[in-house]
């Protein structure tokens, strides 16, 4: 299993510094303040128009990608280890939260997504946590055949992911719980995750409420309703922008039973 969080801890720190490291301190702190009053100085507001819709509109966004190839020929046979390459890669790039996936669940044909943190993989899948009552953990429920998409802008690069979604154990949803900060652990007893609410400050009383619960143990349990996922992939293609859109698309594909034998192919 790859851990994901010490990887990240180490990238967020260096895309924080990433601004000032070519100034020295303390000689050149008026120059870092300087660019921090720039920056702020070009905040948007509600009632400013951007340069790009003043000259054209959303349909004039568009980049051109890099002559920077994908090649079938130059990948290893087994997709995962592909993943790791890019999921790497990501990583020393500071790039915001490489580990966010957008996960798509669909339920009497009406699709829905969001973001979600993969939080391990291995050959058998990708994992992830979250509150199995919530909206996601329902549509789940009812099926569970979904779809995962990472996107690396930076990177040019992005990788979509289809599978069968199962629960991963109750001893290894336990040891991540375990691993997370207090605070995490208290608003995973505390949110009831898809759910109407009349304010903010109903949702910062319920928090309360079970920090207070929880005030004279030690250790907070997991909660049943929170756990992880595990989606086992039946496909997963790998996309490289490429220039005026002819973009190199890489597709292995295996058998509904899951075997290690994948089929590669390419698409337009």
């Amino acid at each position: 299993m790859f851990s994901i969080r010490k990887v990240l801890r180490y990238s967020s720190v260096v895309a924080t510094f990433s601004l000032i490291d070519s100034y020295v301190f303390p000689a050149n702190v008026h120059k870092i303040l300087s660019i921090c009053s720039t920056i702020q100085s070009k905040s948007f507001s509600t009632d400013d128009s951007s340069d790009i819709i003043k000259s054209g509109g959303i349909s004039d966004l568009r980049k051109e990608y890099s002559r920077k190839e994908l090649n079938e020929n130059e990948m290893p046979g087994d997709p995962f280890d592909q993943f790791k390459i890019w999921f790497d890669e990501a990583c020393n790039s500071n790039i915001l939260e490489p580990n966010a996936m957008c996960l798509s669940t669909s339920i009497d044909n009406k699709p829905s997504a969001r973001f979600v943190l993969l939080k391990g993989y291995d050959k058998n899948g990708f994992i992830w946590y979250t509150n199995y009552d919530s909206r996601k953990g329902k549509e789940l429920e009812k099926n569970n055949y979904a779809s995962l998409t990472f996107w690396w802008g930076e990177l040019e690069r992005s990788v979509r992911i289809e599978g069968i979604v199962e629960k991963v154990s109750e001893a290894q949803s336990d040891e991540y719980f375990n691993s997370r900060p207090r605070g995490s652990q208290i608003g995973a007893w505390t949110s009831n995750q898809s759910r109407p609410i009349l304010s903010r400050e109903e949702l910062a009383q319920q928090e309360k409420n079970i920090a207070d619960q929880f005030q004279s143990q030690p250790k907070i349990n997991r909660p049943p309703h929170w756990g992880g996922y595990r989606l086992k992939p039946t496909r997963i293609e790998f996309w490289k922008g490429r220039e005026s859109r002819l973009h190199d698309r890489i597709v292995f594909e295996r058998t509904e039973s899951l075997d290690n034998n994948w089929v590669v192919t390419r698409l337009q």
